[in-house]
């Protein structure tokens, strides 16, 4: 049986974008990637308006895409995170039991996506966060739209 050309595809992205993790971050392996980039979506997620968080669903990779919508209440959302602390400490939950640093992994993913989202997405994404998340976000993320003015 063959694998369809679009999960081949999305496969070979997950594999690139774990690596990228693992290798940036520090990482043990793809596992620890895994539930970094999983617990990072989840809680940017459930922090974005449901038309924003579906704006940014689409920007990502078929698997990663899944792995972003899985177990979403959409009805639950956005999730009143205002600070710094309480989304690393989200991020730290549900990361347990692994003891992968929270503020650097959330930093890492968040460079990973300004890197293959579309940059006006992202600016979209960081627009609805506060002062200090935005500041987890690559410079040049966070500088997009004044840059193309």
């Amino acid at each position: 049986m063959s694998v369809p050309e679009v999960i081949q595809r999305g496969v070979q992205q997950l594999q690139e974008w774990l690596k990228s993790l693992r290798d940036n971050g520090g990482l043990i392996d793809t596992t620890e990637a895994l539930a970094l980039l999983r617990a990072v979506l989840h809680q940017l997620r459930d922090r974005l308006t449901m038309e924003e968080a579906v704006d940014l669903g689409q920007q990502l990779p078929i698997i990663v895409r899944g792995l972003y919508y899985e177990s979403w209440e959409p009805h639950k959302v956005p999730e009143n995170i205002t600070t710094r602390l309480a989304f690393v400490d989200g991020v730290s939950s549900k990361l347990r039991p692994r003891a992968i640093p929270a503020e650097r992994g959330i930093r890492d993913v968040f460079a990973l996506l300004a890197h293959y989202c579309d940059p006006g997405e992202i600016s979209d994404v960081i627009d609805q966060l506060p002062k200090e998340l935005k500041e987890l976000w690559p410079e040049n993320a966070q500088t997009f739209r004044e840059r193309v003015r």
